[in-house]
């Protein structure tokens, strides 16, 4: 199975493919001018993998939330590779991917709940449990709102929980609200790699979409969506 992953939801600019065991990815941190470097590092990493877009199982991406503008590009980006090659895409939360970070790097941690600065006074917020097979499952639903409405699960509590994302550095009332509960708090960001991980799970699962289906999803974004549809 091959999956190519790219996010541009945050500061970090990201693409990694997921190739037949091997996990090859780029980063760099922006604070702006994603669109001069995701194409670029999505060569890269195809180059050096060795694997050519039509040789693909699906095109991956960070579908948000995050920044309207980069949360934006990733879909279009996506959706145009897809189309292209005439694979299917894979959308993955991006919330989802910085949990699916902290699992990787904390062998300890059993559930992440994760806060990124959503700005406007607010963050993008969700709660994921490590699964048997060691990914990311969310627990409830995703939300955004003030630091104030963030709450964790009423049996989450013990050293297995953790805290991740930008939001508890940009609203510190956050970390004082969660200091007894979680075991530690990591400030990161989503990246492709991650993604790429998700996705291969997503595709093992049947669950692909066709490419006008890249979609993002903002949170703040009131618009009701159709379900996707399933590609064959």
């Amino acid at each position: 199975m091959r999956i190519l992953a790219l996010d541009t939801a945050t500061e970090n600019c990201s693409a990694a493919i997921a190739c037949d065991g091997r996990l090859i990815a780029r980063e760099r941190l922006l604070e702006r001018g994603h669109a001069e470097y995701i194409l670029a590092m999505v060569d890269e990493v195809l180059t050096e993998a060795g694997v050519r877009l039509a040789e693909l199982t699906a095109v991956a991406f960070g579908r948000g939330p995050g920044s309207f503008t980069g949360v934006r590009l990733a879909a279009g980006i996506a959706q145009g590779l897809a189309y292209g090659a005439a694979v299917p895409v894979v959308a993955v939360s991006d919330l989802q991917a910085v949990a699916q970070r902290v699992l990787r790097q904390e062998g300890a941690a059993l559930r992440v709940l994760v806060c990124n600065d959503a700005r406007m006074r607010e963050v993008y917020w969700g709660c994921f449990a490590r699964s048997a097979a060691g990914l990311a499952m969310p627990v409830g639903g995703e939300r955004v709102g003030a630091p104030g409405t963030v709450s964790l699960p009423a049996d989450w509590l013990g050293a297995g929980s953790y805290g991740a994302g930008s939001g508890f550095a940009a609203y510190p009332q956050l970390q004082a609200s969660f200091a007894g509960a979680l075991a530690r708090i990591i400030e990161t960001r989503p990246r492709a790699e991650e993604i790429a991980l998700l996705a291969l799970a997503e595709a093992a699962a049947g669950r692909l979409l066709d490419p006008e289906q890249a979609l993002p999803v903002y949170l703040r974004d009131e618009v009701v969506q159709s379900a996707p549809k399933t590609s064959n």
